[in-house]
């Protein structure tokens, strides 16, 4: 059986814009099949199940986050606090770009996905649950710099780190839920005032 070099790629790119724009349980592999002019042939030759789809399109949105906008928010050249800012901003960018063109935010592909199948699949959860991690180091990286700087007080960066991802996904799931990009403009910049003192020990 012969197939096209850009098969994989075209199965991907379907799967990722239906599993953002609707879910993943609401999507089934004859759908993806055929909005990606594939056979399902093909599609079983790249992806044994839809969990190995979803694992692939997961790592797929990755990469992309982290050589796109999070790579260029992040940017080294950056004052650490700086880096806070252009983070939001882009997620504000994106946000509204993607309601001018589909009349509703999207929100986080890897926030819709964790709430839909972490209770239910471990595997799935346990690949978002990597990507979130990842994402959090990037902050603490910045925390620690913040510090060092004098930009911040003395602070548990680790602890902080992850308590702004975590605001920052709060903050995408509520502007998604009211359909409205300006509620991370609004919200978004206090994710500078977040901090959790280190812990001292006895």
């Amino acid at each position: 059986m012969s197939i096209e070099p850009d098969t994989k790629d075209r199965i991907l790119a379907t799967a990722r814009e239906l599993f953002h724009g609707r879910s993943y349980a609401d999507v089934g592999i004859k759908e993806i099949c055929t909005l990606a002019k594939v056979q399902k042939g093909s599609f079983y030759h790249f992806f044994p199940s839809k969990q190995d789809l979803a694992m692939a399109v997961i790592d797929n949105m990755s990469d992309d986050w982290a050589h796109g906008f999070v790579a260029e928010a992040f940017d080294q050249e950056l004052p650490p606090i700086e880096r806070l800012d252009y983070m939001v901003d882009a997620v504000y960018y994106w946000q509204k770009a993607a309601k001018n063109v589909e009349g509703r935010m999207p929100g986080c592909l890897f926030g819709n996905l964790a709430l839909e199948v972490s209770t239910r699949d471990e595997v799935l959860r346990a690949r978002l649950n990597a990507v979130f991690e990842k994402a959090s180091a990037r902050f603490n990286e910045t925390l620690e710099q913040a510090v060092e700087l004098g930009d911040m007080p003395p602070l548990d960066t680790a602890a902080t780190a992850t308590a702004m991802l975590a605001y920052l996904e709060g903050v995408i799931l509520l502007a998604k839920t009211r359909n409205d990009p300006d509620v991370v403009r609004v919200l978004g910049p206090a994710i500078k005032s977040i901090r959790i003192e280190q812990r001292h020990q006895n």
